[in-house]
């Protein structure tokens, strides 16, 4: 006999930690949830510098590449995400980041009822706890994810800050109140000088109640139907083992992530009729959409050199610099150890006449080896990205076989569209100007990527395809959109188009890419999901 539960949640990350601890808070169900990856005991994760050591190890992140393009320079580009509890949210550089109402406003004039900004405010607001000033647009939940501001400062960061103000930039009050543009320093997931993951703040208050049971090291291989209906899952323990089968009396929920949650439904029968015949697996339900509208945001980045003398991340991370940094994290007090993977923020306007920023940069005083995952580089230097919001070009996520042991085809198309290439331009120019003013002089001697030499709009389009990278940005490969879209494959309940007993929660819904990091609207999407499959009534504005 399968063992059986009212719910089961496919996935720890940011959506599946809270929809456990939702689904289990008042005791009345029960609930199970897989984890592909190992507990979080790894010491990296809990120290927020350590990410720099989680994202190379397989251990506890998925090592997936996207295919290659002619505009991607033919290049692979390694596009991460957690395996582990907690998900992405354990191993990501923690920026909390909501975006601009008018990304859900979108959302809701495709057609998805009730996912508005006002409509959608409320759960942002319940997904936190927002430690600092803040307005009536903030959560002061506390249970949600804990957002701080920034505590450890350096002078380039300063002087950057005050060369964008000088250049007519305003300083934002809270980006995440509705209103980007300008300049400032990140809000971050980090409380106590430790990383708050999904799985510290939302899964382990769910994890102590006795209707609740998470199963690590356990890779959903295929959903089980009759039917039209979803009644359980299929997991191995590793590679080549025997399934282990579990039932579902109410829901089963896909939380795996914009790769996983695709790769998991072509290879359980359902996606589109072409793919399932190459892979062999009988159709449980033909959706051509499953895969399909898969989008990221694809970043640049300015290396400028320190002038001798000045001391940035790659001299504090060395030698007894670091071990002073060390000494002050352990005492509590701001280190380098617990920054964000950004310091600085900056919302940007490609074209003047735009009501919103259409471009999204960051700063950080520090600078990393080219084509390496977050190396610092042996010598001191400044690193700035710069990327387009809401990206057109989009692309597709698909099984490469019946196995979920291969990891599936990732194509985003990056820059395959005419205007996000030149929104990406765009970005460029405005942040070499914004790197190269007399405040920003005081600390910098020169460019070294892409270097002085590199002028033209073709030359930096073609810097672009040659070093570019994701931002681990993932989302659409779900999308939600009503049964008149054909390419739609989640209705605006979050259930799949024409089956029973089954949603899909996580960044895969997303229709259209935020202009934000992911992660604070996956918590708020799992956040009004719980409400939806207990049939509770929907948060007021």
């Amino acid at each position: 006999m399968a063992d059986t539960f009212d719910y089961i949640i496919i996935g720890s990350g940011a959506a599946g930690s809270v929809l456990a601890d939702r689904l289990s808070e008042d005791g009345t169900a029960s609930v199970c949830v897989l984890e592909a990856g190992p507990k979080d005991t790894n010491p990296w994760i809990h120290i927020p510098a350590g990410f720099t050591k989680t994202l190379s190890n397989p251990a506890v992140s998925w090592q997936f590449s996207t295919e290659p393009t002619e505009m991607t320079g033919g290049r692979r580009i390694p596009t991460i995400q957690g395996k582990v509890m907690g998900g992405g949210t354990s191993i990501n550089g923690m920026i909390y980041n909501r975006g601009q109402p008018d990304d859900l406003n979108g959302w809701a004039q495709r057609g998805n009822r009730n996912w508005g900004y006002a409509d959608c405010l409320p759960y942002y607001k319940r997904s936190e706890k927002r430690v600092g000033v803040s307005d009536d647009t903030r959560g002061k939940n506390e249970g949600g994810m804990p957002v701080t501001d920034m505590d450890w400062f350096h002078p380039i960061s300063e002087a950057f800050i005050e060369g964008c103000l000088a250049s007519g930039l305003p300083r934002t009050k809270d980006y995440n109140n509705g209103d980007q543009y300008g300049v400032g320093y990140f809000q971050r997931i980090i409380a106590g000088n430790r990383r708050r993951s999904a799985a510290r703040s939302r899964l382990a208050p769910a994890m102590k109640r006795p209707n609740t049971e998470v199963r690590v090291n356990a890779r959903a291989s295929q959903l089980v139907f009759e039917g039209k209906r979803c009644v359980g899952v299929r997991y191995q323990t590793q590679q080549g083992a025997d399934p282990i089968e579990i039932r579902a009396n109410r829901e089963v929920i896909l939380s795996c992530g914009t790769p996983n949650t695709a790769r998991l439904l072509q290879v359980s029968g359902i996606g589109p009729a072409w793919l399932l015949e190459k892979l062999g697996v009988a159709p449980v339900h033909v959706m051509p959409g499953v895969g399909e509208n898969f989008r990221d945001h694809y970043a640049s980045r300015f290396v400028m050199r320190a002038k001798p003398g000045v001391i940035t991340l790659n001299e504090l991370a060395k030698g007894w610099r670091l071990g002073l940094e060390l000494a002050k994290w352990a005492a509590g007090k701001p280190s380098i150890l617990a920054t964000a993977v950004s310091h600085v923020h900056l919302f940007l306007k490609s074209f003047e006449g735009l009501d919103q920023p259409d471009i999204q940069g960051v700063l950080t005083p520090g600078s990393y080896k080219p084509g390496k995952t977050y190396i610092l580089d042996d010598y001191p230097g400044v690193s700035a990205g710069t990327w387009q919001h809401r990206p057109e070009s989009s692309g597709y996520v698909r099984a490469r076989s019946a196995s979920v042991w291969e990891d599936p085809e990732l194509q985003p198309n990056y820059l395959s569209v005419d205007t996000d290439r030149q929104v990406h331009l765009a970005g460029l120019k405005q942040m070499r100007k914004l790197l190269n003013t007399p405040q920003m002089s005081r600390f910098l001697e020169g460019e070294i990527l892409p270097g002085p030499q590199v002028r033209t709009d073709d030359e930096l389009l073609d810097f672009a395809r040659q070093n570019g990278t994701t931002t681990y940005h993932l989302i659409g490969s779900a999308k939600m959109g009503p049964a008149t879209d054909p390419m739609a494959v989640v209705d605006d309940n979050l259930r799949i188009h024409g089956l029973d007993g089954i949603r899909v929660v996580d960044a895969s819904i997303m229709p259209t890419m935020t202009s934000a990091n992911t992660m604070a609207t996956t918590l708020m999407i799992a956040e009004k999901a719980s409400d939806m499959i207990r049939g509770k009534a929907a948060l007021a504005a």
